[in-house]
């Protein structure tokens, strides 16, 4: 995990006048100072700093005014970011209480659980229904993972900008099944304008790539098992469609190959790849698949698949640009950094909504390595 985070400043002496009165409904624009009035505060340097109450001149209401890196909360927002800041690199709630009392700094872990939970809910964007408004990509990323939580499995449904690798949301699944997935990331390229999930793809009338590291590995992985099984002779399903173990064996190797340099012309070769192997029949019911069938279904998947499997060769976003390079690495590298990072340090989440939280947090986090991001602007 790689995380830049900056913590909020207490400063005394620097106020922001107030601009609207806090009560619903006014449209009070003119304040007036009342009374200085002290507080008492849990930071690293103060103990207390000065407010100002205020008085709206149009409703009469009073209010607080507070100094840079302080609000109602008797905690500074320097020592809520600190807080933060250890819990999301790895600590427990409990561990960051006993460090910061350490420090001189008495907080109980409860404070350190609301200061995480408070400011996770205020990251922007990082949701299905509240994606970063405006924003816009040309090819999106989508992949799932599960997180234990409450003593079950939560699905996570993960989106990236395939072109940036930026992370654009985080959202609990009911489950996995293609409707769900469906009902989840249609929404989230509507919001983005993307061109870029099998059945969702159809669905949605968009083009799909596929990962070509999964699919290029678990083809090199049923090449040798089903080349393996003929070479035994043990099987003599291919001889009932009149292929020979010479050619089959030479098939594989074809594919082997094709699934490796990846052009789309290749795909008219791998449909006479198909084609010799069409005929073979299902078993009965009850029956284990033989060689032959198996290789039917094996070159007939990657024939339909090899639209989705180099999409990236042709793909262009709207200056001409070829961007994809045809793996899933861009999500793989957020489930690894931004959620399943900080979960393998824990027995799982107490409640969904914290494995939300804390994920899109650190997700926000990482969306900002370039500048660092300032936790102040999750406090304001």
């Amino acid at each position: 995990m790689r995380l830049k985070l900056l913590l909020p400043e207490v400063q005394p002496d620097h106020f922001v006048l107030p601009k609207h009165c806090p009560t619903p409904g006014c449209k009070g624009r003119r304040f007036y100072p009342r009374q200085a009035v002290e507080k008492k505060i849990v930071d690293a340097k103060h103990k207390q700093v000065q407010a100002w109450r205020y008085q709206c001149g149009a409703c009469g209401h009073t209010f607080r005014v507070y100094p840079q890196g302080v609000s109602k909360q008797h905690l500074s927002q320097r020592v809520s970011g600190l807080a933060v800041m250890l819990y999301i690199l790895g600590v427990s709630y409990g561990a960051v209480a006993i460090v910061l009392e350490s420090l001189g700094i008495g907080i109980g872990k409860t404070s350190v659980y609301r200061a995480v939970q408070a400011l996770a809910e205020k990251v922007p964007g990082m949701k299905q229904s509240n994606l970063l408004a405006g924003y816009r990509t040309g090819a999106v990323g989508a992949d799932v993972t599960s997180v234990r939580c409450g003593g079950k499995w939560l699905a996570l449904g993960i989106s990236v900008d395939a072109l940036t690798g930026m992370t654009l949301s985080i959202d609990g699944l009911p489950g996995e099944e293609a409707e769900q997935l469906k009902a989840w990331l249609e929404p989230i390229l509507d919001a983005v304008d993307a061109d870029a999930f099998k059945k969702v793809s159809d669905e949605t009338g968009r083009a799909q790539q596929v990962c070509k590291s999964h699919v290029g590995r678990n083809t090199d992985a049923l090449v040798e098992e089903l080349s393996a099984l003929i070479q035994t002779g043990q099987d003599r399903s291919l001889e009932t469609i009149g292929v020979s173990s010479q050619q089959a064996l030479a098939d594989l190797a074809a594919l082997k190959k094709f699934i490796h340099s990846r052009q789309p012309e290749e795909q008219a070769e791998l449909e006479q790849l198909y084609l010799r192997y069409a005929t073979a029949r299902k078993p009965a019911k009850g029956r284990r698949f033989d060689v032959a069938y198996r290789m039917r279904n094996l070159f007939l998947d990657r024939w339909t698949l090899w639209p989705r499997l180099t999409f990236y060769r042709t793909w262009q976003d709207e200056q001409g640009h070829s961007k994809l390079d045809g793996t899933n690495n861009d999500c793989e590298r957020s489930i690894g950094w931004w959620v399943k990072e900080r979960y393998r340090s824990m027995r799982g989440y107490k409640r969904e909504q914290s494995a939300l939280n804390v994920s899109r947090l650190i997700a926000h986090a990482g969306n900002h390595l370039s500048h660092g991001l300032n936790l102040a602007s999750l406090m304001a």
